[in-house]
């Protein structure tokens, strides 16, 4: 599943190639929005929230339409926004995968395999995700307040990061790699973490997956050659980066919301 970090850079790329443009075409291929147009829009922005990206475009001329309107999708597990040159005939695109299409005379964006497609007035974005708890990437960012709100999770540390009403933007691969950098089980009740790990905790993701932000894919280690990557993420059975164990994987939460976590059993002893 693609975490903050993947939807940070697809947002920016298409705020790069959108932003102050008009749409002359807006294909939405989900029952919900079949009769939905957003034709002669212009993009005011692309910004990530957490998981999710919003896609603000303001509408004038089109009556009860007129105002600022929100394009929200999530990626779920593999899901997509890429662009190219505005060069395809209006029938391209036809594959079945594809939920959305957003073309502007330079740039034709085409949203893949999303997980959720939405079209709301911004002042409504809150229905989608106001749930969510402070962005790892975002402006909202409180390293305290994500803190706090671990110290109420019923379950194991692993699972109250994943928990997007905790704190948004980590998925398998940051949870990991964060658990690993402060040497903590995935498995250790959240409850039982002290507010300072709490704290150290939530800065060390945020550190993380900020840092991962200049190279072009994910990395916590600084390598983006193949299998360098990360400590333990997909690394079953390789050496601990650490101390030479080697790495342990297992499930973490209830299902169906269980994912499968990385760790070091011997750093990250419970």
């Amino acid at each position: 599943m693609p975490e903050g970090d993947a939807v940070w850079r697809a947002a920016r790329r298409l705020h790069q190639a959108f932003t102050g443009q008009v749409l002359i075409r807006t294909d939405f291929r989900w029952p919900s929005l079949a009769t939905t147009t957003l034709v002669g829009a212009r993009t005011l922005e692309v910004i990530p929230r957490g998981k999710h990206m919003l896609h603000r475009v303001e509408v004038s001329g089109r009556g009860t339409l007129d105002g600022a309107w929100t394009i929200h999708s999530h990626f779920r597990m593999d899901g997509t926004w890429r662009h190219s040159a505005t060069t395809h005939p209006p029938g391209a695109f036809r594959t079945p995968t594809v939920r959305a299409v957003l073309a502007t005379a330079e740039r034709t964006a085409v949203g893949d395999t999303l997980g959720m497609l939405d079209v709301v007035r911004t002042a409504d974005e809150h229905l989608l995700v106001g749930h969510l708890g402070p962005d790892v990437l975002g402006r909202d960012w409180d390293a305290a307040r994500a803190a706090a709100h671990l110290a109420t999770a019923s379950g194991t540390i692993g699972a109250a990061l994943l928990d997007q009403r905790n704190l948004a933007g980590l998925g398998t691969i940051w949870t990991a790699e964060s658990l690993f950098a402060q040497r903590i089980s995935p498995w250790r009740p959240a409850s039982d973490l002290t507010a300072d790990e709490l704290v150290a905790l939530a800065v060390r993701a945020q550190k993380l997956i900020a840092g991962s932000l200049r190279y072009p894919l994910s990395t916590s280690t600084g390598d983006t050659r193949r299998g360098r990557e990360t400590y333990v993420y997909r690394r079953l059975r390789q050496p601990c980066r650490r101390c030479g164990t080697p790495v342990s994987a297992g499930m973490v939460g209830t299902p169906p919301q269980d994912r499968n976590l990385f760790y070091c059993p011997t750093c990250q002893a419970h």
